[in-house]
């Protein structure tokens, strides 16, 4: 229990105490927009990996050389827990936005770093601002920015993950560029599976190698969320062992 009230002051006093930056990092966004974007990453990054400390997660990273680092790219993986994104955001190597259910956008001061990192909120029950979503995806990738999503569209309890968003895939289809498939193992044993305690835990996290699209036959390109899902699944599967 005492990991979670150390995770919880922690974060609410980062919270708090990063008002007065992000006035000054939207000031430098008036500036220079690339150091800010660098800024706030750092920032991020650094309480992410504060929070992983506290909560005693032991981290083994496997096929990380899988990651391009000089392009944008689509990263696709399982997921089970809130620490999935403290984990892969905290070893992300580029700017990255992560695709988040609508909801978030209205968590003060949260959101404010979010959208500071590019994240991009999504109306699960609105077809048509789903879209505008999936195209604003496809411009940030364009231009360099990494764009995380989760397909199976919310956190999965059991060992087999949920059936993939095939449209959650456009975004590297419509770009070309690369699909980086990720599977993590024991995320759930940090927090949910007994909540509210935070428990010492051992997390596997493993690159795929890069997908792209453009190389694979039609058939595999036109179910190209259930390809990339048997990959992860697959990598899962092998981890859990």
């Amino acid at each position: 229990m005492i990991r979670f009230i150390l995770v919880s002051l922690f974060l609410i006093t980062f919270l708090i105490l990063s008002i007065p930056i992000h006035l000054i990092e939207w000031i430098i966004g008036k500036f220079n927009p690339q150091l800010k974007n660098k800024s706030s990453q750092n920032i991020v990054q650094w309480a992410f990996k504060v929070i992983l400390f506290i909560s005693g997660v032991q981290l083994t990273i496997k096929g990380f050389d899988n990651v391009p680092k000089d392009k944008a790219v689509l990263y696709i993986g399982n997921h089970r827990s809130y620490f999935d994104i403290v984990i892969t955001y905290s070893l992300a190597p580029g700017l990255t936005g992560y695709i988040a259910k609508k909801e978030m956008e209205h968590i003060p001061l949260l959101s404010t770093w979010m959208k500071f990192l590019h994240c991009l909120f999504l109306d699960r029950d609105n077809i048509k601002e789903g879209l505008k979503t999936i195209l604003t995806g496809i411009e940030y990738i364009k231009s360099g920015i990494s764009i995380c999503i989760f397909p199976e569209g919310t956190r999965n309890s059991g060992s087999k993950m949920l059936p993939f968003k095939e449209g959650s895939l456009k975004m590297a289809d419509k770009t070309g560029c690369p699909i980086i498939p990720f599977a993590m193992t024991n995320t759930r044993d940090i927090f949910e599976n007994h909540f509210p305690k935070i428990k010492k835990t051992h997390v596997i996290l493993e690159y795929g190698t890069p997908i792209y699209p453009k190389e694979l036959d039609r058939e595999q390109r036109k179910f190209l969320g259930a390809y990339t899902q048997n990959i992860i699944q697959e990598i899962y599967d092998e981890n859990m062992k």
